[in-house]
């Protein structure tokens, strides 16, 4: 042990300027550097395939990550799972290095070698296991699943953040290696998990995606259909079976809504026409709203914009590490149980998409490929906006503020109607509220 205390020692004696800027650049706060390398993993993989000569579209496969098209297609329900898992897993992770740095009271470096300086904050007494080294030995594991091409990146990125911490004077080697490796284990538990969630079937059957449509005429509706051309395969019919964490799947289905309008209706052709207007009569204050809410392909989805506004206003609170990750944790819990019953609702009742129906309808942003009701937007912006009141109440208007013209920004965009984006606001706030009742029976408050 005083071998690896001498070893930090020497190793600040000779810090470079590349040292610096590393170590400058993880003393931000590791929980928030991984959720930024996470985001930054979604935007380089939210492109769908581009269509085979036939015409048909490839899948991604798992099995074969490296192949185009590249695995995963990183859209917003997958991106919204990967969030959850990812920020879960730390989280626990990072309570479980708790228990044991109380356990073993390994003193810090500093305590028994004064030679070495704390080049970075420094909370509590103990040091075993390395907090940092845990969070991001749950963040590489979860990652490495969710990203399989991604593997070599990701143990570069490990590498810089060990050698910051070691530099930072705040662990020594056995501490780094000791958080790491919990943090793998406690990520393999969230990794069977993940391996069983469902989510693997998603995609769904040309058999389901027939059946889809054919409810919806039977129905007496007309039934949604892909815009793009040639027409693509809707995007994850069965990700409202995927098993979440505030809601199990008969939850979901007993909090599905009640259907949209019908077509034949009056309230249908009322605000179909509503769309109409906006698509006819933009503004410059209507399209800006559009394109900062848009969110498209490259981009690390709706989801990842509301973990972009959460870190901003975590860096203002000055939480501690455990505290951003627990926060993270139920935010995008919230938000992954969003896109279940979102898509859920999508699917259960196929309703066509505004400019579908009207071709005067021209939309001002991408037109999404799957069906209108509900609105994605909406409802991961009411559920992200909800929590958020809760944990940074100073920005609850704010925040409050942002998921309306999110939801606005649909209409506006000419791609949904009224009842989609209420109606998924409406749902978000739900789920919203359920990760505050977590939030309150936690213990962390």
């Amino acid at each position: 042990y005083r071998l690896e205390l001498q070893e930090i020692v020497s190793r600040q004696e000779r810090m470079v300027e590349a040292d610096e800027d590393n170590l400058k650049y993880w003393a931000a706060g590791t929980v928030l550097r991984w959720n930024e390398i996470l985001r930054e993993l979604v935007a380089k993989y939210n492109l769908p395939p581009y269509q085979n000569p036939d015409g048909s579209y490839p899948f991604p496969d798992a099995n074969n990550p490296l192949a185009y098209p590249y695995f995963p297609f990183a859209n917003p329900p997958y991106a919204a799972r990967a969030y959850a898992y990812a920020s879960a897993a730390v989280y626990d992770a990072l309570v479980a290095a708790s228990h044991y740095r109380s356990l073993y009271r390994r003193p810090l470096p500093s305590r028994t070698n004064p030679k070495i300086k704390h080049l970075i904050p420094v909370t509590g007494d103990w040091t075993y296991p390395s907090d940092d080294l845990t969070a991001a030995g749950a963040s590489v594991a979860i990652l490495s699943l969710m990203f399989p091409g991604e593997q070599d990146y990701l143990q570069r990125r490990l590498n810089e953040c060990r050698e910051a911490i070691l530099l930072s004077g705040t662990c020594s080697r056995s501490d780094a290696a000791a958080g790491e490796a919990l943090g793998r284990g406690v990520a393999a538990v969230f990794i069977a998990r993940a391996r069983t969630d469902r989510a693997g079937a998603s995609a769904g059957t040309p058999a389901l995606w027939q059946q889809l449509e054919q409810k919806a005429i039977q129905a007496g509706e007309t039934p949604w259909k892909s815009l793009e051309t040639p027409p693509r395969p809707p995007m994850l019919p069965a990700f409202g079976k995927v098993k979440g964490f505030l809601l199990d799947s008969l939850e979901v289905v007993n909090n599905r809504p009640p259907a949209p309008p019908s077509v034949h209706s009056e309230q249908f052709k009322k605000e179909l026409a509503e769309v109409l207007q906006y698509s006819l009569n933009p503004t410059r204050e209507r399209i800006a709203i559009v394109h900062f809410w848009a969110d498209g392909a490259g981009t690390y989805t709706p989801p990842g914009h509301w973990n972009a506004i959460a870190c901003s206003d975590f860096v203002k609170e000055r939480f501690s590490e455990v505290r951003w990750a627990r926060n993270l944790a139920l935010l995008n819990m919230a938000m992954f149980d969003a896109a279940i019953c979102c898509w859920d609702a999508k699917y259960a009742y196929f309703n066509p998409r505004p400019s579908q129906v009207d071709p005067a309808i021209k939309t001002h942003t991408g037109v999404p490929n799957f069906p209108a009701f509900t609105s994605g937007h909406s409802t991961f912006s009411g559920a992200a906006a909800t929590f958020l009141a809760h944990v940074v109440p100073s920005r609850a208007g704010s925040s409050t503020s942002m998921a309306s013209a999110a939801r606005v920004s649909r209409l506006y965009g000419a791609i949904h109607y009224r009842s989609d984006i209420e109606v998924g606001m409406n749902m978000g706030n739900m789920l919203g509220g359920m990760a505050v009742q977590r939030a309150l029976t936690d213990g962390a408050e």
